[in-house]
């Protein structure tokens, strides 16, 4: 499974971290980006306050992935759902909110952090009931 969003920066890597941490027994995780916008510290941040670790990763474009073949393609965002490039298997979007997007807005760290937490928080439960869908078949 491939989790894909513009720059693999934050949204596709807190899905894939969320995918190693909760289902790394049913669900191999990949991430990438159409572009690559490098790994977001405060998406590193917020995920290893949930006890996962994503600093090793890093942001990377399609062409980069070591497997070229997936189940499913997860779109998380509409950038990525419209530009994705074709690949065999199912293709899913669900989009969440572009963490870097809102608080950029925000007029303090902590209300930028909140909206980070959010969308964490949505991804992962998402992740949760994907697997749940998955195993159903």
């Amino acid at each position: 499974m491939v989790y894909l969003c513009t720059g693999n920066s934050c949204r596709s890597q807190m899905a894939e971290g969320w995918a190693r941490h909760l289902k790394g027994d049913v669900i191999e995780a990949y991430s990438a980006g159409i572009e690559k916008h490098g790994l977001n510290p405060l998406a590193v941040q917020v995920m290893a306050e949930a006890g996962v670790d994503i600093s090793g990763q890093w942001s990377k474009t399609i062409d980069e992935l070591p497997v070229r073949q997936f189940d499913y393609v997860v779109t998380l965002c509409g950038h990525a759902n419209e530009t994705c490039p074709y690949f065999q298997g199912r293709k899913i979007h669900r989009g969440f909110d572009d963490p870097p997007q809102l608080a950029a807005t925000e007029k303090s760290e902590e209300d930028a952090l909140s909206d980070y937490r959010r969308v964490r928080d949505q991804i992962r439960d998402f992740v949760l009931m994907m697997d749940d869908d998955l195993q159903r078949g």
